[in-house]
């Protein structure tokens, strides 16, 4: 059995995010091509945005630090540390209020599902 420290990781991805050109960082803690469940720890600095992206299929995203905005045409979503979104199928975009960072977990090959 492996456990992680999602703490230490987030401090480590945020301190690459924030020396980083593009103002984010991101690390696969679980998963991959060979597992149907992904989840990926991402740090963004405040004020970075992940444009408007299509949904990779039943995913959530759980706040671990700072605030973030999810928002999917007229729709939005603030959360906070605790916070846990099931996101949108439609396409959204992710923006970082303050330096934050979120857990991304995903459902491999559930958009043909949706």
């Amino acid at each position: 059995m492996d456990g992680i420290s999602l703490t230490r990781l987030a401090e480590e991805q945020l301190n690459v995010a924030r020396s980083a050109r593009a103002g984010r960082a991101a690390i696969t803690v679980h998963g991959g091509s060979d597992h149907m469940l992904k989840q990926t720890l991402m740090a963004l600095t405040g004020g970075t945005e992940m444009g408007e992206h299509n949904s990779p299929g039943q995913s959530t995203l759980q706040v671990l630090q700072g605030q973030v905005k999810v928002t999917a045409g007229a729709d939005s979503w603030t959360g906070g540390p605790g916070d846990l979104l099931v996101l949108p199928s439609e396409r959204h975009n992710l923006h970082a209020d303050s330096d934050a960072v979120v857990l991304l977990t995903v459902l491999a090959d559930s958009r043909a599902a949706q």
